[in-house]
């Protein structure tokens, strides 16, 4: 097994005295793991932080052999770390990304869209500049893994105009008439989920909500429930910015 190619950096453990292990996520062969000796070095700790993107390269002698990994910093983030709001972001949507996907399955949209979240929050002045892409970024995320939301139409009434809910059940959207007598169970559509744009406070949150009930529901259950943590802090900090 032989590999060269960028990937953004997802997740690390140590692995003995001085190495780690590094999980990465590349546009065409999905997430790779590698063994990286020395990873806990003072050069490459900084390198192989969440978010960071790096030139790989795995050597494995079999298939079933964890790769050695050899790596290359193209962009570091590694700044933004020290910020608690975008480092709460970062450390978020990585850790879902990592946790979520299987190894060495290719999704290219999540990567192309995983690279968009993170180069919005660096560049974006506050989080309202980058929360939105976020949001959108787990509900991609549910959609190629097979849960995807279905916003198109009511799934009451059929109308695909005057749609202000979403079903937790079924995660489809609810027209006002549709959801006549039934409001309190649903959650409430956020416009910039169907329009586009940045949401204001209030539709982040709404926003944040659905996509949370959907990936503890359907995606982070068991064992992979964890980084659930770390979201909630993020959800915790987002509320108070845009407060």
């Amino acid at each position: 097994m032989h590999l060269l190619t960028d990937a953004i950096v997802l997740a690390t453990r140590a692995h003995g005295e001085h190495g780690l292990v590094a999980r990465a996520l590349t546009r065409n062969d999905g997430v790779q793991p590698g063994y990286v000796r020395g990873g806990r070095s003072r050069r490459l700790r900084p390198v192989l932080q969440p978010g960071n993107t790096i030139r790989g390269e795995w050597r494995a002698r079999t298939a079933e052999q964890l790769p050695a990994l050899t790596v290359e910093p193209l962009h570091s983030r590694s700044v933004l770390h020290a910020e608690p709001l975008p480092a709460a972001g970062i450390i978020w949507v990585t850790a879902l990304t990592a946790t979520a996907l299987p190894e060495a399955q290719p999704y290219p949209r999540l990567h192309d869209g995983l690279d968009g979240v993170l180069s919005a929050i660096e560049a974006a002045p506050a989080a309202r500049g980058w929360a939105g892409a976020l949001v959108r970024y787990e509900l991609l995320l549910l959609a190629e893994l097979g849960f995807g939301l279905d916003l198109s139409g009511c799934v009451a009434t059929g109308a695909t105009d005057d749609l202000a809910f979403v079903s937790p059940r079924s995660g489809g959207a609810v027209s006002r008439a549709g959801a006549a007598g039934y409001e309190r169970q649903l959650f409430s559509l956020p416009r910039f989920l169907i329009d586009g744009g940045q949401p204001d406070g209030p539709d982040l949150i709404a926003g944040l909500a659905i996509t949370g009930h959907f990936l503890a529901r359907d995606i982070l259950i068991d064992r992979r429930a964890e980084p659930l943590a770390a979201r909630e802090r993020l959800v915790d900090r987002l509320k108070r910015a845009v407060a």
